[in-house]
């Protein structure tokens, strides 16, 4: 595709990557990944060949065209670029990239504003989710200005809450995949859970750390990053998601107790590395453990009292809310998030 393709590059959440409507790419997947390699610049550490950011975070991409789904308005793809391998998957979703999807469809003319404020409704395809954005349309224009600050992120922009519908057993056919509340892996107590992201949830000091450790500490720790890789391929199969060694998922999280005032802090690994902050679908899947009785989550967690319960997920560089309403028994039957998002470059992007 010598002749470049259209792309708008924006900020997502606490993630950065490449938009483009699903016409625009190749409609063979191995021709599209490999399009999109080139774009990012892997496989190279430092991705200086492409538009990527030599990061998981930053080397991500959505394809998005509008949907024939009734009640729905456009489909979302969510694409990983690794970094340092030839390899894309679709194998996750994300929610930070999801923030901009919202935005970019009212861009692109795949949505029509509606007032001051427009409400997009998104399926997911790689986890057959809905969610639903609330996009700043003043005077019909999208508005990436505002006053809603979110962790990670410099500065203040416009708010973009996301509700998520039937978030539960998204990719893995249930919430608790492996029909536990606590399962025993290689000695550590863990709680399998996939509340829109497949997540091992587990106590950080069950590893023997404090859990409040800094990325960079963490990242230099082959020890314990050996201990985290043993447990994700061994639950792999019992999270119904096969041989994990070459996927991106399960997303590795180690709890402890909170430092500033929310409800758990985190750390988590994207599952090699760890993050700089946490992914919004984990966050979620996070809080929900947090309300499985006897799980290590529940057992470090300070919880707010009410059927609708906004739980402050603490990590290394703040802190992401989710707001979970519960049913008379005490399950998440809707989670919801605050984002935003930013229109970076649009234009054309070569292979």
């Amino acid at each position: 595709m010598g002749g470049g393709v259209p792309c708008m590059w924006m900020r997502g959440g606490t993630s950065k990557g490449g938009y483009f409507l699903k016409d625009d790419l190749p409609a063979d997947t191995a021709a599209r990944d490999a399009f999109l390699l080139k774009v990012m610049g892997s496989p190279d550490p430092r991705q200086i060949d492409g538009m990527g950011g030599a990061d998981p975070l930053t080397s991500k991409v959505a394809v998005v065209n509008r949907s024939a789904r009734p009640g729905i308005d456009v489909d979302y793809l969510f694409l990983q670029v690794f970094v340092d391998q030839a390899i894309v998957t679709d194998a996750q979703n994300c929610g930070n990239i999801l923030a901009g999807v919202g935005p970019f469809a009212i861009e692109r003319g795949l949505v029509a504003p509606r007032g001051d404020e427009t409400r997009v409704a998104i399926f997911m395809e790689n986890t057959g989710q809905v969610a639903v954005a609330t996009v700043q349309t003043p005077a019909g224009v999208v508005s990436y200005s505002g006053t809603a600050a979110i962790d990670g992120v410099p500065g203040t922009h416009a708010p973009i809450p996301i509700e998520f519908r039937d978030s539960a057993g998204s990719t893995c056919g249930s919430l608790l995949p492996s029909g536990h509340q606590v399962d025993v892996v290689n000695g550590v107590r863990v709680t399998l859970i996939d509340n829109g992201m497949p997540c091992v949830v587990m106590k950080a000091a069950d590893l023997g750390i404090t859990g409040y450790e800094e990325r960079e500490t963490l990242d230099a720790d082959t020890g314990l990053k050996a201990r985290i890789e043993a447990i994700r391929l061994a639950v792999g199969e019992r999270m119904n998601l096969g041989d994990v060694r070459e996927k991106s998922v399960p997303k590795m999280m180690l709890v402890a107790p909170p430092k500033a005032g929310g409800a758990v802090c985190v750390r988590s690994f994207i599952p090699h590395r760890a993050h700089a902050t946490i992914g919004v679908l984990g966050a979620v899947s996070v809080a929900t453990a947090c309300l499985i009785y006897g799980s290590p989550a529940a057992e470090v967690a300070v919880m707010p009292p009410g059927a609708r319960k906004t739980l402050s997920v603490e990590h290394p560089t703040g802190e992401m809310s989710c707001v979970l309403e519960t049913n008379a028994a005490g399950e998440v039957v809707s989670a919801a998030i605050l984002r935003t998002a930013r229109k970076l470059m649009d234009g054309i992007v070569f292979d």
